[in-house]
């Protein structure tokens, strides 16, 4: 697999928030990400319970946007498997049951691409969505997604959704052993709205761990399900098979979040289905579905 060609630049990782052109991340970003996935400086760890770990931390220029990390020991699951959990879309649509509509847009490169996504919010929050540049790498036996947020001209924000923004946002899998390996999870997005406190309070206490545990349950069930849907279409690890259009960055720019409708829910309360721990935009831990 061709690998994005290694910066040349002597100064620090090129700053996320301050991109100002569609780039395809490049070594020095992926090593950048891993560091802050791997960093432990300036997080405040909030939960900690049977191998997940969540930690938050407050941008300092802007107290409603916060970062979230989570990590999860998966001791009988393959790196490599949850590397293919997490880019197989047709069986994201069987475990992820916040999602709304998930497809990929365009490829852009051999190791990244233009994606869309919608999830439902804790009620009565509006549901969001987002289109992404996504790029992976593997790097011997540990591998590493990651996402920000662009504009696409044929995709613009949508009425009945809130377009949010993906500052940066990926997974970092570190393998452990031959069946057993760690995942870290981290996110800054600006979800465009001013959320109540128990939004933010819910997503690392609750939803988030939720997330991962369910993630989990996908992984140790995904080689069967596999074996039955198209077994050898990997196109993340095989290029040649991706069946997307290929578009040029010049087509994409950067999705900026002031150029998008703020939307100010501070003051909504949360839902009498979510205080007494109903789907409300997690779905249940029912699994025939992934079959």
């Amino acid at each position: 697999m061709e690998k994005p060609a290694a910066s040349t630049e002597p100064q620090g990782p090129r700053p996320v928030l301050g991109r100002d052109s569609v780039q395809v991340p490049d070594d020095q970003d992926f090593r950048s990400f891993r560091s802050e996935c791997e960093a432990e400086a300036g997080w405040n760890l909030t939960y900690s319970k049977a191998g997940v770990s969540v930690w938050v931390q407050a941008v300092q220029m802007d107290r409603t946007l916060h970062k979230i990390k989570c990590r999860m020991e998966c001791r009988d699951v393959a790196a490599e498997t949850l590397y293919d959990v997490l880019h197989d879309i047709e069986y994201r649509k069987k475990w992820d049951s916040n999602v709304i509509e998930t497809f990929d847009i365009a490829r852009l490169t051999v190791n990244a691409d233009v994606g869309y996504y919608s999830w439902r919010c804790p009620k009565p929050l509006k549901n969001r969505d987002v289109i992404t540049l996504r790029s992976w790498l593997p790097m011997g036996t540990d591998y590493i997604i990651m996402n920000y947020s662009v504009k696409h001209p044929k995709y613009p924000p949508r009425k009945d959704l809130v377009r949010a923004v993906s500052i940066q946002t990926g997974y970092l899998i570190q393998s452990t052993g031959p069946k057993s390996c760690v995942i870290t999870y981290l996110a800054q997005v600006d979800p465009k709205g001013s959320l109540p406190k128990w939004v933010v309070n819910k997503s690392s206490q609750f939803l988030a761990p939720k997330a991962m545990k369910k993630m989990y349950k996908a992984c140790v069930k995904y080689p069967e399900w596999k074996q039955k849907h198209q077994p050898h279409f990997k196109p993340w690890l095989h290029p040649e098979q991706s069946p997307l259009p290929s578009l040029p960055l010049s087509e994409l720019s950067v999705q900026h979040a002031d150029s998008l409708e703020n939307i100010d829910e501070s003051a909504v309360a949360e839902s009498r289905e979510e205080r007494l721990g109903g789907a409300g935009g997690e779905g249940s831990d029912d699994d025939t579905s992934l079959t």
